[in-house]
């Protein structure tokens, strides 16, 4: 498992993330306080704190550079 933290500020952005982790096959969490959702869950994401930096799970064993190279718009360094 893959820990990053990502920034959603905006609508767009979390309709565009999700169209993109929806292509892989491995499992996502999003981890904002103790609220842990599914990341394919555009219902689930809203509900969180979008304000701030959240906590992405990624559940791969390999291929996380891939994973990590299309997220990299959302990614905060």
């Amino acid at each position: 498992m893959k820990t990053v933290q990502i920034s959603l500020n905006s609508i767009d952005k979390v309709k565009s993330f999700v169209n993109e982790i929806t292509k892989f096959d491995y499992d996502f969490d999003l981890v904002s306080g103790r609220y842990v959702i599914d990341a394919k869950s555009i219902m689930g994401i809203f509900s969180l704190d979008l304000s701030k930096p959240i906590d992405l799970n990624i559940h791969a064993d390999n291929d996380v550079d891939t994973v990590l190279e299309i997220l990299k718009p959302y990614i905060v360094d």
